[in-house]
């Protein structure tokens, strides 16, 4: 088939390959000329033949907002747009509606697999009508693995979307298991490979994972981690996880953890532990420490 790609980054420069690969035309459109196949959006629009097919994987927000707004003017009826980016689920209901007002067609998919996905595939998690995702399911097929990797999680704008953030969600409180697992096993003065002791998971137990798998080829490069500052980002969609667990009333005690642990490594001294070492500095009389513990930091 014929696609339009918007947004050629690490992920999508990939997917490009990825669909060239498996025999489709690809025209993508960056605002860095010398990733572009085209020199601007409506350039890229009108090398594609009707009906029109574009994918877009640009940063979640205003930018996919802004280029779906854009696409919206350039296309027509019985065309379609794939939202393969970070978008909040609620989005998609907003652009598919939108859209649809043109006749314009609307697909969201959630995308895993990372810089891995060129060799690997990718994960799929896809929201929109039948009609709608038979019109990009050839690229769709191209870009999943070769077994499973993919499902039509609903028919609502947004499914994709939302599916992909309970995803991350999962992806948060999995990742903060191993990383506190790791800490004890460092702790201690026990455990003399705590390296070996991971990578011996790999196999045969019920914790492994492409996670762990991950964390041991990081550990074999930097066995105590020396080289990585302890501060960790969150992409928006476990914020996103937790506020749909309040609002359906579901218990996230995990995920919601995993989430507040993020923040806390962006704390160099924790306004919270300070009020903690206060209080029990008064009811008891415990130390409070006015420097960082020798050998220690304050976060």
């Amino acid at each position: 088939m014929d696609i339009g790609l918007v947004g050629l980054g690490k992920m999508g420069g990939n997917m490009r390959t990825r669909l060239r690969d498996a025999g489709h035309t690809v025209i993508g459109y960056d605002r860095n000329p010398d990733l572009a196949d085209a020199d601007s959006l409506a350039a890229m629009v009108e090398q594609l033949p009707s009906p029109k097919v574009v994918w877009v994987m640009v940063p979640a927000g205003d930018p996919t907002r802004g280029t779906i707004q854009e696409l919206g003017e350039l296309l027509s009826d019985g065309d379609l747009v794939v939202d393969g980016g970070n978008s909040k689920w609620t989005d998609d209901q907003i652009n598919a509606e939108k859209l649809a007002q043109k006749g314009i067609g609307f697909v969201d998919c959630g995308v895993s697999g990372g810089v891995w996905g060129l060799q690997n595939g990718y994960a799929l998690m896809v929201g929109g009508t039948d009609e709608d995702v038979a019109k990009v399911q050839p690229a769709l097929d191209a870009l999943k693995p070769e077994e499973g990797g993919f499902v039509h999680a609903g028919k609502k704008p947004g499914a994709g979307h939302f599916a992909k953030m309970v995803h991350n969600g999962i992806e948060y409180a999995m990742m903060q298991s191993y990383a506190e697992g790791w800490e004890l096993l460092e702790k201690v003065d026990l455990v003399d490979n705590v390296t070996d002791v991971f990578d011996s998971w790999r196999s045969g137990t019920v914790i492994r994972s492409w996670l762990l798998d991950l964390l041991v080829a990081a550990v074999e490069e930097d066995p105590h981690l020396d080289k990585i500052s302890g501060y960790a980002e969150d992409s928006g969609e476990g914020r996103w996880t937790v506020e749909a667990a309040i609002e359906n009333a579901v218990p996230m005690n995990v995920i919601a953890a995993s989430l507040f642990a993020r923040f806390t490594s962006r704390q160099e001294d924790s306004p919270a532990m300070k009020a903690i070492a206060a209080m029990r500095n008064q009811f008891g009389g415990h130390a409070v420490h006015t420097e960082p513990p020798a050998g220690g930091d304050a976060g």
